[in-house]
């Protein structure tokens, strides 16, 4: 068993249509429950010291949903950005920026930026898709990504058993710890028990 802290960990928030559907509203509206979420977990990973942590906003196959599911994922990915940069972070945003489902507003993030003095290395994909990112590396022999590190540790709400496809390269050697709760009702007991699951685990690369 180890004793480890993980680096960089992934953060797949999964279940906020469900949420709102079980909490009596549209499935769009849950979106918005998710910020605060996304707010909370990065405050207490800085505590904890943690150097790295992505976010899965959407994907590009999210895209063929339903217009008004499709404007309200947008408009939550734009706000949990705006909500971040208040913390301070080296942040950048990943995904297919030429899209038209791509927001303009954080297009300045696709080149990672040092918010507010910086520090934690924060990743956020947007309209990112798995494919779009492993075309890259016939170009220049990486991917889109390449400027995000290996992942350490995945936590994914919701209680799904899947990648769905978070970022293959990096996720490589990765451990995955599954919530089945729903994304808007994150505590932070969620993270610790998560923490505390990591170092229990015999982590060995591969070899």
């Amino acid at each position: 068993m180890g004793n480890q802290k993980p680096e960089h960990i992934g953060i797949i928030p999964d279940g906020n249509r469900r949420w709102a559907k079980g909490n009596g509203m549209e499935k769009q509206d849950g979106y918005a429950y998710g910020l605060d979420p996304g707010m909370k977990l990065l405050q207490l990973a800085k505590r904890q010291g943690i150097r790295e942590i992505t976010y899965y906003g959407f994907t590009v196959d999210n895209c063929k949903r339903p217009s008004i599911q499709v404007a309200a994922f947008q408009k939550a990915c734009v706000k949990a950005v705006e909500m971040l940069t208040k913390e301070g972070a080296d942040l950048l945003v990943v995904g297919d920026s030429g899209s038209k489902c791509f927001p303009k507003e954080l297009l300045p993030y696709t080149k990672r930026t040092s918010i507010r003095g910086g520090g934690i290395r924060l990743n956020f994909l947007v309209n990112y898709g798995w494919k779009w990112d492993l075309s890259h590396i016939r170009i220049d022999g990486q991917p889109y990504s390449k400027e995000i590190s290996r992942i350490d540790l995945i936590i994914r709400w919701g209680g799904m058993r899947r990648l769905s496809g978070f970022l293959p390269i990096q996720s490589v050697y990765a451990d995955f710890y599954i919530l089945d709760h729903l994304w808007p009702d994150y505590n932070d007991t969620d993270f610790l028990d998560a923490l505390n699951w990591y170092q229990t685990q015999d982590v060995t690369l591969g070899g």
